[in-house]
Parts: C-alpha cells; structure tokens; sequence
C-alpha cells in the first residue's frame, strides 16, 4: 500500500513539472537581415563571427564601446552591445584556464526580429 501511494506521488509531481514547461512562442515569420547584408545566418552558422568568438571582454570593449549591459549570470556573462541597425548579446563562459571568453552570440532589430549575427558585428564595430 505505501508504494502505490509513493508511486501516485510521484507520478503526480512529474506531471507537474511537466506542466511548467515552456515553448517559445513562434516570430511569425523568417529572420530578415539587416538591411543591405543578404539572408539572416542561422544559429549554427558561425560564419563572419570570428572577430568576437574566443574573444576576451576587454577585446569587445575595443570593437564596440561599452556595453549597454553586463549581466552576471550564475555560469557566465552577457555582455549587450546595441547600434542604429541592430542589438547584439554576447555570451562569455570561462575556458579551461578561467578566462571568461565568447561562445556564443544572438543578434536582433529593435523590435526583435532576428538579423544576420555576422551583418550585426559589421554594423557595431567602431571604425
């Protein structure tokens, strides 16, 4: 008898959990680009990202000024660079070494739409 009741309860608290799961709304529509860049790179694509993954804080500083924000997140970092044309998030983790590094970006519009990760960087750099 208690194991059926133990079983019911877990079962019961696993549902539960289940139910606060969340899926990401859908945009309605395709990335776009920014404009006069060509199509949006997927999140996969790393391609014309070199110049910010692997790259330190202070590199970044040097490339777009400073950062609108510096959120301190349990694991790492996002460092927001934004511009005219676009906004761009650059996630920072600790290496090996514990040197917090670049291993990921997001870029987006204003009204957040999704754009060209690559077009973006373009876009920030000081020149």
């Amino acid at each position: 008898m208690m194991w059926a009741a133990r079983s019911a309860l877990a079962a019961a608290g696993l549902l539960a959990m289940a139910s606060c799961a969340t899926v990401p709304p859908a945009t309605g529509g395709s990335p776009v680009a920014v404009p006069g860049t060509g199509s949006a790179n997927a999140i996969g694509d790393r391609r014309g990202l070199e110049a910010v993954l692997g790259k330190d804080e202070a590199r970044l500083r040097q490339m777009f000024g400073e950062p609108r924000l510096n959120v301190i997140e349990p694991v790492g970092r996002k460092l927001q660079f934004t511009g005219a044309p676009c906004i761009l998030d650059a996630y920072l983790y600790p290496d090996r070494s514990g040197r917090e590094l670049v291993a990921h970006v997001d870029a987006r519009r204003r009204d957040g739409a999704a754009v060209d990760r690559a077009a973006c960087v373009a876009a920030l750099q000081k020149k």
